[in-house]
């Protein structure tokens, strides 16, 4: 074996000792990196002060100190947040997250939350039933739990005037309060929010597009992170720490795990 096929395997079993180290730190972090849609409050969003804040990024502060972990709050384009889980760049979604119809593309938690999807119209619309829908036109988040629920109702859709996605809710509702639409199809627990801070000039129809839960989703098959956090999450509801939270953003605890 000559000097030169010599070096070249030494030069090759180092590259691969560095990459297998370099994994296995990956893989011993201490940091929780955490994907949310920074355009969702309550849940998740930029706050006055210009730092993330929301719910769910509490619940996962929390999470992350009783884990001795570091967390990183990673904004995701929705639309893109698979990509973004499956690359490594996060290690979950958490953020107002859906698990009906997703039951099988992540490892999930139990759910904390329970929610509907709901159209919301203008306080001073004529819209009061569903089928007062037809003939408007509706906008939803792309990619979004509305938009996934609205697919299961097509004869509904086909009422619709005009049928729209946005970006983010922000987007939409500013268009409903301009009048630029007649009604957004979009989480209750967002929209009860969002009504409230912008002085309740929406309504949200009584009749629900669908009933769902939030859990936290992690890559299918990443069981070990997701135990850790599913046991962290039980033991602040245990000790009402989860309660609390949900308090100071619904005036309510409106968490379901342990009841």
């Amino acid at each position: 074996m000559n000097k030169k096929l010599v070096m070249f395997i030494l030069i090759a079993v180092l590259v691969i000792s560095a990459i297998g180290c370099s994994n296995s730190a990956s893989k011993d972090s201490k940091t929780f990196t955490v994907g949310f849609d920074q355009d969702f409050p309550p849940m998740g969003f930029v706050g006055d002060d210009g730092e993330f804040t929301g719910f769910d990024l509490e619940l996962a502060a929390e999470v992350a100190k009783r884990l001795d972990m570091e967390l990183k709050l990673q904004p995701i384009a929705w639309d893109s947040k698979d990509a973004e889980l499956e690359s490594g760049n996060i290690d979950c979604i958490w953020n107002g997250f859906t698990i009906n119809g997703r039951e099988d593309k992540y490892t999930w938690t139990e759910p904390y939350l329970k929610n509907n999807q709901v159209f919301v119209v203008r306080a001073d619309s004529d819209i009061q039933t569903l089928d007062d829908l037809a003939g408007k036109s509706v906008v939803v988040q792309v990619d979004s739990s509305a938009e996934k629920a609205l697919e299961d109702e097509p004869e509904l859709v086909e009422s619709f005037g005009e049928y729209i996605t946005a970006p983010n809710y922000n987007a939409a509702l500013m268009d409903l309060e301009a009048g630029a639409v007649d009604a957004v199809a979009m989480d209750e627990v967002v929209a009860k929010y969002q009504n409230e801070k912008r002085g309740g000039i929406f309504r949200i129809l009584d009749e629900v597009l669908a009933p769902e839960e939030y859990g936290v989703g992690f890559l299918l098959g990443n069981e070990e992170l997701r135990d850790k956090v599913q046991k962290t999450l039980e033991e602040m509801a245990a000790d009402g720490t989860m309660a609390k939270i949900s308090e100071k953003w619904f005036d309510d605890d409106i968490t379901i795990i342990g009841k």
